[in-house]
Formats: C-alpha cells, structure tokens, sequence
C-alpha cells in the first residue's frame, strides 16, 4: 500500500486545455453585448377599478369607463349611463372614432387623467393594447411637428359587465 501512494505523488500535473472554452467566450460575449442593446421593456404602469365611491357633491367629475365588447366599443360613465357606441368595421374595431371622442370628452375635463378599461373575456390581447393606446394618448400636430398628446393616462383594467338579453 506504500508503494502505491508513492507512485501518485510523483506524477505530473495534468495541464487543462480551455482553448476551446476560451473560443467559445470570444464568440458568445460579443454577440450577447449586440443583442442586449435592442432588448427594450415597455412597462406600462395600470391600476385596479376603484370600489365603485360615487362623489356626489362634485357633478363635474365624471369616471369614464370605455368597455370593448366583440362588436363594439362603448364610452361610458360609471353612474349615468352609457355615452357613445361605436361599431366594430370590416376592419376592425373604430379606434379612430375612439380617439374623436375621448378628445372631445377631454376638451370638456381637461383635468381628468383616469379612466377604466372594461374588456369581455374573448378580446384578444393585441385589441387590448390598441385600445389602451388610443385612451392613453392621440397624435397631435403643431406647427408642422407631430407629437403625441395625453388623453387618460392612468388606465385601469376589468371585466366588461355582462350585457342584458334585451341589448
């Protein structure tokens, strides 16, 4: 037994080879350093429905509500009613008609920044975010510049109420 350790402590280190390794790493960091600069993350700040508070004594605050429906888009208010339909197209949902009227609802609250985006449960997401986009913001121009202008950027998101079978 003696002679076999004996054997093991005179034996040379074996060298690594990591040329391979070290190839791979020349390669691999420059392509992930190009690829990391076009990786952007949009986050868009969304709250959650209030609990339904009704501010009586200020009959000018009105709570938009802009519920998407599979054949139409209706603008709202939470305690009178329904405002305005618009129809779904050929093309698809009326998000130019959205914009016209969200504007002039604007005009007339121009301190009003919220609003509440009831979806039904068969809007496809890419709906969602077109939609978000137009209550959010419209494109405006000034002195031959395009621009985007604020709408209602605080948006909150929710299940549409059910329709009635009489509508």
């Amino acid at each position: 037994m003696r002679q076999r350790w004996h054997k093991k402590r005179h034996t040379e280190a074996v060298e690594l080879n990591i040329t391979a390794f070290m190839n791979l790493m020349v390669i691999l960091v420059p392509f992930l350093l190009m690829t990391a600069v076009f990786s952007q993350v949009a986050i868009l700040e969304l709250t959650l429905p209030s609990s339904g508070e009704q501010i009586d004594d200020m009959p000018d605050v009105i709570q938009l509500e802009v519920i998407v429906r599979e054949d139409s888009i209706e603008v709202g208010e939470r305690n009178t009613g329904l405002l305005t339909a618009l129809q779904r197209t050929e093309s698809g949902h009326d998000l130019a008609g959205l914009s016209e009227y969200l504007k002039r609802v604007k005009a007339k609250y121009p301190d009003k920044i919220d609003a509440t985006l009831l979806l039904e449960s068969d809007i496809s997401y890419d709906v969602l975010v077109q939609v978000m986009d137009t209550v959010r913001v419209f494109k405006a121009q000034n002195n031959g510049q395009v621009f985007q202008a604020e709408l209602f950027p605080e948006i909150s998101i929710g299940d549409a109420p059910v329709r009635s079978k009489g509508s």
